[in-house]
């Protein structure tokens, strides 16, 4: 990964491209193009190579939690019975879908998640039979979310 890293080389136009798709990624390429005034073809070899240089990791719709009835939205902090344990209890919390992120972290918790939940009663079901049932955790640390004021993609400097 380290070698493919050193061999980046991301220009102008693929910055340009870059700031235009982070905005909607449903922008079709001749748009693109004509926003870069380059071809349609053009833009299409550069998302190629910038999928296959790793810079595009993937295209995703971003969802509404709230309005398909996910009303809770907590991080929690985990505590590990032992450190070695991580890759066993990533592998379980992946098996549970209301677990839509997690983060391996420095400082007090090893492990951060980003849950989403119809409801209170349905996050303390989530914590209180799914999450502790987890073989390594210790013990997590509840911090719900009031509202989501920021949530955006780095910006692309041209």
């Amino acid at each position: 990964m380290q070698k493919m890293e050193k061999n980046l080389h991301i220009d102008v136009l693929d910055r340009k491209i870059l700031s235009i798709l982070v905005k909607s990624a449903k922008t079709p390429f001749l748009e693109v193009a004509k926003l870069c005034k380059v071809s349609g073809s053009a833009i299409h070899q550069r998302v190629n190579k910038l999928i296959e240089m790793g810079v595009i990791t993937g295209s995703h719709f971003s969802i509404d939690h709230k309005k398909l009835g996910y009303q809770t939205t907590a991080y929690v902090g985990v505590y590990l019975e032992n450190a070695l344990m991580f890759a066993d209890v990533l592998a379980e919390m992946k098996k549970i879908p209301e677990i839509i992120q997690c983060h391996y972290t420095t400082g007090q918790y090893s492990m951060f998640i980003k849950i989403v939940a119809k409801e209170n009663t349905h996050l303390k079901q989530i914590l209180s039979e799914k999450l502790v049932a987890v073989r390594g955790v210790l013990r997590t640390e509840t911090f719900m979310s009031l509202d989501a004021l920021i949530d955006r993609e780095v910006p692309i400097e041209i």
